[in-house]
This record gives C-alpha cells, structure tokens and sequence, in this order.
C-alpha cells in the first residue's frame, strides 16, 4: 500500500533523540550533500535530490507522480523561494496571504481557498520575505517591521513582522494580469454598460475629479489603469 506524500511530510521520524519531519530529513540530506567551498549548479542540486529522494523511494515506496512533486518542491526549498515560487508560476493565482508559516490561502478566481501546504518552519519563511523584500531594494526587520513593496511585474507586496504581526511573519501579495483589462474588455464581460463607459472618457477627458473606492480584490486598480488609457497624451 502506497503512503501520500503529503501524509509523510505530516509525520515525523525518530532520528536518536530528535523528530524531523519527512521533508526536512530529505532536504538535510541534500544539503549535507551540497559542497559549502562552493555554489552548485542547479543541475547538481537536482541530481542530489533525485538520489536522495530514490532512497526513500525504496523504503517507503513512494508513486512516480508523487516523487516528481517532492523533487520540485526540494528544490524550490533550496534554490528559489520555497512553496512561493510554485505560487508565483501559477498564472490562475491573483492573490498569495501569507499568516504564519502554516497558514497559507490563495485567490483564484474569485475565490479563497487555503493551500494544503506550508512553509518548513517560521525561520524559512523569514528567509524567503527577505528574499523578496530585498529583490525590490527595500528593508524589513523589527526596528521596521512593515514594508510595502512591487515586484518585477508590476505585483504589490506587502510584508509585517513582529512585534506588529502577533503569529509570525505576514505576507500578502496582490498579482495584476500580463494583458491588461480595457475599458473595452470591461464592457464586454459586463462590468459596465457602453453608455457608462462613454461618459468616463468624457469625464477624464474634460478632467473631472473621480473617486474610485471598494474592498480589497474589487477592482480599483484595474478601473483605475483602464480610465487612465482615456487621458490626453498632452
């Protein structure tokens, strides 16, 4: 009977007098593998965690499918942002809340939902808001623990720490679309009649003062950079 890797990961070994968690055990496998005189490739990285995870392969035998998921996510681990990176690759997700290590929830399509996934521990999640935090030339620690921020393409990031943030370090991160929405394309799903539209380029034309406001998620960014199509190029 084969065990879920997502079970195993749950449950924790006996290691002399330590527990360590299935994940963790393989990931310090590949590290104690890694040579600190230098900076492996990734490749090399790859290879060590396919011997590492073949290994376990054999005691606990584990499915191909669900060997191929554990590769990614050690790697991830090890080389990129951790869980993050698998996050921030699905094109589906809109919005990542991070509270804690353990409690993770996304946005797609409107909805929420929490991620059956966490983080190793809270000092790895720590290590990937510096990760980010620093990739966007910004400083967060506990003398400044918040810090508002916007990644490469266009997402905003928003990151607090304790003592501001009560159950470990908090993260939320609010994705745009590649192709921006038009007032066109507004339209046409039926957010808002032609006629309307009609009237808000005549009123940013003439240079009317509008307010947009709503909830988080609701759409004000996304009004806000359709209308803005619509001002002179004077």
């Amino acid at each position: 009977m084969f065990l879920r890797v997502e079970d195993k990961l749950q449950t924790f070994l006996d290691d002399g007098n330590k527990h360590i968690s299935y994940k963790e055990k393989l990931r310090e496998s590949v590290m104690s593998a890694v040579s600190l005189d230098s900076e492996p490739e990734d490749d090399t990285v790859l290879r060590l965690i396919d011997n590492c995870i073949r290994e376990e392969a054999v005691k606990y035998r584990i499915p191909l499918k669900e060997m191929l998921s554990l590769r990614q996510e050690l790697f991830h681990s090890l080389r990129k942002l951790d869980l993050l990176s698998e996050l921030l690759e699905d094109e589906t997700v809109t919005e990542i809340m991070i509270n804690g290590y353990a409690n993770i929830f996304v946005e797609r399509e409107g909805r929420l939902e929490r991620l059956p996934k966490a983080f190793i521990s809270e000092e790895k999640l720590r290590d990937v808001v510096q990760q980010v935090v620093s990739a966007c030339n910004r400083i967060v620690n506990e003398a400044h623990p918040v810090v508002d921020a916007r990644l490469s393409d266009g997402s905003r990031v928003n990151v607090v720490l304790p003592p501001v943030a009560l159950n470990g370090a908090v993260m939320t991160i609010r994705r745009f679309p590649k192709e921006p929405i038009t007032m066109e394309r507004l339209t046409d799903m039926g957010s808002l009649t032609k006629q309307a539209a009609k009237l808000l380029s005549l009123l940013v034309k003439s240079g009317y003062n509008i307010f947009i406001s709503g909830g988080t998620g609701s759409g004000k960014t996304t009004v806000l950079n359709a209308l803005s199509r619509y001002i002179p190029p004077g």
